[in-house]
């Protein structure tokens, strides 16, 4: 278990409201402010592929934003309104880096299902972890590194191992 300094809440709060940023700047199709969360030289891996650096995080965010437009539609055939969830978080922070590993889904307006039974059902629509490396440049944390993990999609699920404790491992190997 990692030892909690004086410093901890703070940064924990720091990196907590980054993380919120992120997730309202994806589903408000903010691309300047997504592209922000992340280092010049940041990492973003995820189901399309890995894109480096800031303003390729920026265009890739804005094109997987069309793509998505076209698979996910609403009941009048637009394009569906994606809001995305961060449910439990850990973060681990050793002075100027950290690691969080965190539980997401996401939500879409394309409507409640009918079940077996011909009742309504919402449904979530996909759902994953989060595998992030981070750093204070300036004062202010940012992502170096987001490793979006898809569980519904193969080659992209989370490890079999508990996320968290591979997440300690890579913290002490950087110390």
């Amino acid at each position: 278990m990692p030892v909690y300094n004086a410093s901890y809440a703070q940064d924990r709060a720091e990196i907590e409201d980054l993380m919120a940023r992120y997730l309202f700047a994806m589903d408000w199709n903010d691309f300047d402010t997504y592209a922000d969360c992340f280092t010049p030289d940041g990492v973003l891996d995820y189901a399309k592929g890995t894109t480096v650096g800031r303003e390729n995080i920026r265009e890739e965010a804005r094109e997987f934003k069309e793509r998505v437009g076209t698979i996910y539609k609403d009941v009048d055939g637009n394009p569906a309104v994606l809001r995305h969830l961060l449910t439990q978080s850990v973060i681990r922070i050793e002075g100027d880096r950290a690691w969080h590993t965190g539980m997401w889904f996401e939500m879409a307006n394309d409507g409640p299902r009918m079940d077996d039974g011909g009742r309504l059902t919402p449904t979530v629509g996909t759902f994953g972890t989060y595998e992030d490396e981070l750093v204070r440049v300036d004062g202010e944390w940012k992502f170096s590194r987001r490793n979006i993990r898809n569980e519904f999609l193969g080659g992209r699920e989370s490890s079999k191992e508990n996320p968290v404790a591979v997440m300690d491992r890579k913290a002490e190997g950087a110390g």
